[in-house]
Protein backbone atom coordinates (compact mmCIF):
# COMPACT_ATOMS: atom_id res chain seq x y z
CA UNK A 1 0.00 0.00 0.00
CA UNK A 2 1.33 3.64 -0.72
CA UNK A 3 1.87 6.25 2.04
CA UNK A 4 1.01 9.57 0.68
CA UNK A 5 3.34 12.09 2.33
CA UNK A 6 1.35 15.81 2.11
CA UNK A 7 2.67 19.32 3.35
CA UNK A 8 1.54 20.24 7.21
CA UNK A 9 1.89 24.21 5.95
CA UNK A 10 2.84 26.68 3.37
CA UNK A 11 6.08 26.34 2.73
CA UNK A 12 9.16 26.47 -0.09
CA UNK A 13 10.60 23.55 -1.10
CA UNK A 14 14.27 24.52 -0.39
CA UNK A 15 16.16 21.63 -0.95
CA UNK A 16 15.09 18.13 -2.57
CA UNK A 17 17.50 15.47 -1.00
CA UNK A 18 15.74 12.24 -1.88
CA UNK A 19 14.83 10.72 -5.82
CA UNK A 20 12.30 9.00 -7.22
CA UNK A 21 13.28 5.38 -7.52
CA UNK A 22 15.80 5.68 -3.82
CA UNK A 23 15.04 3.15 -1.47
CA UNK A 24 14.22 4.77 2.19
CA UNK A 25 13.92 4.25 5.69
CA UNK A 26 11.04 5.30 8.34
CA UNK A 27 12.91 8.53 9.54
CA UNK A 28 14.84 9.28 5.88
CA UNK A 29 15.06 13.01 4.80
CA UNK A 30 13.49 13.18 1.62
CA UNK A 31 12.94 17.18 1.13
CA UNK A 32 13.87 19.96 3.38
CA UNK A 33 11.14 22.99 3.15
CA UNK A 34 11.17 26.61 4.46
CA UNK A 35 9.16 28.56 6.42
CA UNK A 36 9.65 31.64 8.36
CA UNK A 37 13.66 31.12 8.11
CA UNK A 38 13.16 27.72 9.92
CA UNK A 39 14.04 24.88 8.01
CA UNK A 40 11.64 21.72 8.52
CA UNK A 41 12.89 18.38 7.21
CA UNK A 42 10.35 15.97 5.71
CA UNK A 43 10.98 12.79 6.02
CA UNK A 44 9.71 9.22 5.21
CA UNK A 45 6.85 7.99 7.51
CA UNK A 46 7.81 4.30 6.43
CA UNK A 47 10.21 2.22 4.40
CA UNK A 48 9.95 1.36 0.70
CA UNK A 49 10.71 2.74 -2.39
CA UNK A 50 10.26 6.46 -3.56
CA UNK A 51 7.89 6.26 -5.91
CA UNK A 52 6.55 9.76 -6.75
CA UNK A 53 8.12 12.58 -5.73
CA UNK A 54 5.98 15.69 -6.48
CA UNK A 55 8.04 18.56 -5.55
CA UNK A 56 11.03 20.75 -6.89
CA UNK A 57 13.32 22.84 -5.28
CA UNK A 58 11.51 26.52 -5.53
CA UNK A 59 8.15 25.52 -5.23
CA UNK A 60 5.70 26.78 -3.00
CA UNK A 61 3.62 23.81 -0.77
CA UNK A 62 0.14 24.78 0.46
CA UNK A 63 -0.81 22.83 3.54
CA UNK A 64 -2.09 19.14 2.41
CA UNK A 65 -0.12 19.30 -1.18
CA UNK A 66 1.43 15.88 -2.18
CA UNK A 67 5.24 15.92 -1.48
CA UNK A 68 5.90 12.22 -2.03
CA UNK A 69 4.62 8.86 -2.51
CA UNK A 70 6.28 5.80 -0.91
CA UNK A 71 5.42 2.50 -2.03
Amino acid sequence: MADEIRAEMVANVWKVVAKQGDTVAEGDTLVILESMKMEIPVVAEADGTLAELAVHEGDVVQEGDLIAVIG
